[in-house]
């Protein structure tokens, strides 16, 4: 029985710290002021890397991701705040860099387009009702168009399969 809750728990842990995101910093980079270093983390969650483009350069292993880092952590030992390290660092890569675009004037449009192009959709479709109900019900055919249209039909019915 001990040797079972020992593997399990040894299964356990394992799984554990498997499950637990892989971050790319490597121990050279870490700074030794735990506070720094947990700005420096944090600052660096919000940065996408310009190789991989869908991580972030705290989880990327890229070299780029790496100099990020480090210029980073020197901003910060430099004494510059979080607003001031991301804003040196849109203003030398572009808001490209941050994973999460803030929201101003310029990309106004970008943040606005579903919701214009939902307004529009169903502006349409209201239109489109209106002019549907307005026409009123569709025109009833005349006693010869309705004999017309049984000679029609009955001439399908009695050709062969195949033919016209």
């Amino acid at each position: 029985m001990g040797a079972n809750l020992r593997t399990l728990v040894a299964g356990t842990l394992l799984g554990l710290a498997l499950a637990a995101p892989a971050l790319a910093v490597q121990p050279d980079e870490v700074l030794g002021d735990p506070v720094l270093e947990s700005r420096a983390r944090a600052i660096s969650a919000e940065l996408r890397c310009m190789v991989c483009q869908n991580q972030s350069i705290d989880d990327s292993d890229a070299p780029l991701a790496k100099d990020l880092r480090v210029i980073v952590r020197e901003r910060l030992k430099a004494g510059d705040s979080d607003s001031q390290v991301l804003d040196f660092m849109v203003a030398r890569y572009g808001e490209f860099v941050l994973l999460r675009p803030t929201f101003s004037w310029r990309n106004a449009l970008l943040w606005a387009t579903p919701l214009i192009v939902l307004l529009l959709g169903g502006i349409g479709a209201l239109l489109a009702l209106r002019r549907r109900r307005a026409a009123g019900p569709a025109p009833r055919l005349s006693a010869a168009e309705e004999a017309r249209l049984k000679a029609l039909l009955a001439e399908g019915d009695a050709a062969p399969p195949g033919k016209p």
